[in-house]
Order: C-alpha cells, then structure tokens, then sequence
C-alpha cells in the first residue's frame, strides 16, 4: 500500500498513515424500533435498510422518538450513515431533521476530531470492507472496526472531502435536470396527443385549429426488415440491434433514408431515431417514414404506442410488420408535425447533453479516487 497519492493539493507533501477505523472511533446504532411500535402514517420517519436515504419504511411518534432520541445513541449533524446490511456501504450524511434508523442496519461511526465527516463519506466508497452473510449481506461491528485505510492530516481531509462533495453536487445537478426533463418530456406527451376518443390534443402550437386525422401506420411508414451483417467487412456504417449500436461495417442498407428502429425479438418497447446511412439486424425493423410524415413526429408517435400490449410471442417478446401497420394514430398537418417533432428533439438532445455530462463526471470521480488516494502495492 502507498503512502502517498499520485495527485495532491498544492502545499501537502506527508505521508499518509495506515490506520482502522477501530483506532480512530467506534460504532453507534439507534435503539432498536419493534413493529408493533410503528406505522404507515405519522410524524417521524423511519428508515429500515432498502429505502434507506430515499422514501421511509414506516413512521413513528413524536412522543417515541424525544424518548429515544433522548436516552440512547443518536446522530449528530453531519455524521455519516452508512448501511451495514443489504447494500453495503450506502451513505446518507445526516442532516439533523427529526429520523430514526434501524438498530445495526443503519449504523455510523462515533469519533473525534482525528477525522472529517465529508472525508469519511468519500472513504467509505472505496474501502474494501469484509461483508458475511450468503443471501443478505451483513457488516458486523468488529469488521468494520478493523477495515484499513490510508488517513492523510486533517487539513488535507477537509480539502478532499470539499472537493469530492462538490464532484457529486454538480453529478446530483445534471442527473435531477435529465430526470425532470423526462418527466416534462412524458407529460408532453400525453398532453400533446389527442386522449381515446378526443381529435385534438390538450395543448398545441399557436395557430394550430384543425381536427387531427385517423391514420394506419402503414400510411405513414414503410417498415422494412434489418438483415444479417456478418457477410460484411469492417467499415464505417453503423450496424444496430435492439440495444443500440453493436460494430461499424462497409455497406448500408439505408444509405439515405433516415428511420425509426423497432424491435421485432428482444426489446420491443424502445423504439429509437436511426440517421443514414446505416444497417440493421434482423431483429430490428427499420420504419422510413413516407412523404409528407415528420421523422421526429412519427418517433414520438412510437413513444406513445404501448408495444408491450401488441407482443404476439409467450416467451421471447415479438412483433410483425402486420401487427406494426395496425396500429391506428391521429396525425395533424405537416406543420403541426413539424413544430412538434422539433418540440421533443429539442428534448430529447437537453436529456441526453445532462445524461452524456452525469456519466462523464462519474468517470471523472472514478479517475480522481483512483488517483487522489494511495493505491495498494
């Protein structure tokens, strides 16, 4: 194990210490929550082990959590919960409201000013901890206390622990903007489709009056079928399937026709924009949407058609070109398709630009825990 990380802040340059959590603290749990003395409803959450951090298990009295929280061990502000059972080495920093926590399930550790709190958060992340159990994973006290790790001075662990909150913040930010624009994007949506029985949808664009018109999707789209690609050389089209991109290779079977992919085997419920030129394997219909039909429009037609209901297969689910061209849809004029289509391209591109900008800080966190901590060897 080193005893230095290979990037630092400007001004340290000690070695870092070998140490157990043993030496620096010991575990704390709350008093122990029967059923009995729980319920659906109530005035204080309280946290088991699977919504730990997120929706609470239960609840119970007011007048029962001042007892306890009282007479037997509590948390302070800041202090790190981590979950002992289950998922192992989940953490909530808590914030001080009125909580309770399962007894050895959801545990932290009691220590002094040796540590930092933000620091221990990034810790507990990395640390190899030694779990027992078979079916439910358990940490129990006496591995915890004798896990190993590397601490660095105080003041460095304050620098890390600031540095890596504010890496996760900024994570935490472009995830809640990805999660709320799909949220605004299905409610668009259904607002945006005329409901069973209606032929105009709830909310339209300025200008837009007319009555939508029933159509057949093969009225609007040719569907065609993807083919074997392994005959084919290394090249620069892209070859899709059902889970998206798969290799590149030298010929297309659309060389200028942009599509809709849609499953016929495997995944039949993800249908997805396919932009010349490309190939397709026989598991993926392509749909060419014919003239005076809005590529993006028609994608967000597909979105709304509830494919799971139209499998046709007991076990691998499946569609037909017969069953696809079925469908029945109201379509509006071209205009209306066209500022609608923009309308959800528009999101679909914020969604993917937050989701593309979460996962590379995530790699980024990655590279910087594997390079700001000593390594093993």
């Amino acid at each position: 194990m080193g005893n230095t990380p290979n990037i630092r802040f400007k001004g340290f340059t000690d070695d870092w210490e070998q140490r157990k959590f043993g030496d620096i603290g010991s575990i704390a749990m709350c008093k122990r929550i029967f059923k009995e003395q729980t319920s659906d409803e109530g005035e204080v959450p309280f946290y088991k082990i699977g919504t730990f951090g997120v929706e609470p298990d239960a609840f119970i009295s007011k007048e029962l959590f001042d007892e306890y929280k009282t007479k037997y061990p509590y948390p302070n502000k800041g202090d790190i919960l981590i979950s002992a059972s289950g998922s192992i080495g989940r953490t909530v920093e808590f914030t001080g409201k009125d909580e309770y926590f399962q007894d050895s399930n959801i545990v932290w550790l009691k220590h002094g000013n040796e540590i930092d709190n933000s620091f221990l958060k990034v810790l507990y992340s990395i640390v190899e901890w030694s779990c027992e159990g078979s079916t439910i994973k358990r940490l129990y006290n006496d591995n915890f206390l004798k896990t190993e790790f590397m601490l660095p001075q105080i003041d460095e662990q304050i620098k890390l622990g600031t540095y890596f909150s504010n890496l996760d913040n900024l994570i935490t930010l472009h995830q809640r903007k990805c999660d709320e624009t799909k949220k605004l994007k299905k409610f668009m949506l259904q607002k945006m489709f005329p409901k069973k029985d209606a032929k105009k949808p709830e909310i339209r664009f300025a200008g837009f009056t007319d009555d939508w018109e029933q159509r057949k999707l093969v009225d609007v789209v040719d569907v065609r079928s993807g083919r074997d690609y392994k005959h084919l050389e290394e090249g620069d089209i892209p070859v899709y399937g059902t889970g998206g991109y798969m290799l590149s290779v030298n010929e297309a079977l659309s060389d200028d026709e942009d599509a809709i992919g849609i499953g016929r085997k495997g995944t039949i419920d993800n249908p997805y924009i396919l932009r010349a030129p490309f190939w397709t394997v026989d598991t993926l219909f392509y749909a060419v949407p014919r003239d005076k039909y809005d590529l993006n429009f028609v994608f967000d037609i597909f979105q709304n058609v509830n494919w799971k209901a139209k499998d046709e297969s007991t076990g691998v689910p499946s569609l037909s070109k017969a069953t696809i061209n079925a469908v029945e849809t109201l379509m509006p004029e071209y205009a209306e398709q066209k500022k609608i289509g923009e309308y959800f391209s528009y999101l679909d591109n914020f969604i993917t630009l937050h989701q593309r900008k979460c996962d590379e800080l995530k790699e980024f966190k990655k590279y910087m825990l594997q390079n700001m901590f000593p390594q093993k060897g």
